[in-house]
């Protein structure tokens, strides 16, 4: 067994969740935050057999694209302002970060 553990952006998440739930994969949704634009995600926790990874693996790519955005950066709330860049930038946004972790058992009640 393995948790598959996959923080997507928001944007993905429902084509994910409906991907998950079409091919007989159970989910445990939660809301997250990511550090580094401050941005919403979500976080899907999966317990899965170790044969059904690939494919699982497979599902999250299909649905969960990296695409360019333009983000205004953060001001700084302190420190050295030097570097402060004060008009927007394009960056890499979305795709999915996957955890794979061994468990020794899974229970469903």
């Amino acid at each position: 067994m393995k948790l598959v553990v996959a923080v997507v952006q928001d944007q993905d998440s429902n084509r994910l969740s409906n991907a998950l739930t079409k091919n007989d994969f159970r989910a445990t949704k939660l809301a997250s935050t990511g550090g580094f634009l401050r941005s919403g995600n979500t976080t899907f926790l999966i317990g899965v057999d170790d044969g059904l990874v690939p494919k699982l693996m497979d599902l999250i790519r299909d649905n969960c694209r990296a695409r360019e955005q333009m983000v205004a950066p953060v001001s700084p709330m302190g420190g050295n302002a030097d570097s402060y860049i004060p008009y927007p930038v394009e960056v890499e946004v979305g795709g999915a970060t996957i955890f794979v972790l061994p468990i020794e058992q899974f229970h469903h009640f």
